[in-house]
């Protein structure tokens, strides 16, 4: 079985160099299949083909927003101190959109537990539930509105919902101090 290399960025002066890339390729911690958390070589193969941004159920809300007019921030941090990144955000109307994967997030309609380390994934969707509701406390309490959006939902109603929302935000920032916004309908309960 090959070696993966843990990924690494050499500095750009030693780019192009081969004898740069030759130690780069000697330097890099090696992590073989038996050294893997993966119950098997194809669970990690699967694992590795997971993207952390530009997932199609991303690009397709993305797409019917931007057809819509709505112009957004991707992949950015809503808040500086807090170490999590929304898919979409409008940071004028202080809304930030997160779009979940029903295995990743616990969806109560799609999510079937895994067969294979089952005790594993239990705790790793519980946890991430956990942070999930964290992270919309931390949100709400700065003044954004979180917005969560399963993967499987129709992308022309989640972006109606977006726009809805964003929109009612945006007037209710102009009308002043006094300002009420809507609390973020959160499928996380």
């Amino acid at each position: 079985m090959r070696p993966t290399y843990l990924p690494c960025k050499p500095s750009p002066r030693h780019r192009a160099t081969p004898v740069a890339k030759a130690h780069l390729r000697y330097a890099l911690a090696v992590v073989t299949a038996a050294d893997s958390w993966a119950s098997s070589a194809r669970a990690r193969k699967v694992m590795q083909g997971n993207r952390a941004r530009d997932t199609k159920p991303e690009l397709a809300i993305r797409s019917v927003l931007h057809r819509r007019g709505m112009r957004y921030r991707v992949a950015s941090r809503p808040l500086p101190g807090l170490n999590r990144s929304a898919d979409i955000v409008f940071r004028s109307a202080r809304v930030a959109v997160f779009i979940d994967g029903c295995f990743w997030h616990g969806c109560s309609d799609h999510y079937v537990p895994a067969r294979s380390n089952s005790d594993y994934w239990a705790t790793k969707i519980a946890l991430n539930i956990q942070r999930d509701n964290h992270t919309n406390c931390q949100l709400i309490e700065h003044g954004w509105l979180p917005i969560r959006i399963w993967a499987h939902e129709d992308p022309d109603q989640a972006a109606d919902r977006i726009i809805q929302l964003v929109k009612s935000r945006s007037t209710a920032m102009l009308i002043g101090p006094a300002r009420r916004y809507p609390t973020a309908p959160t499928h996380h309960q």
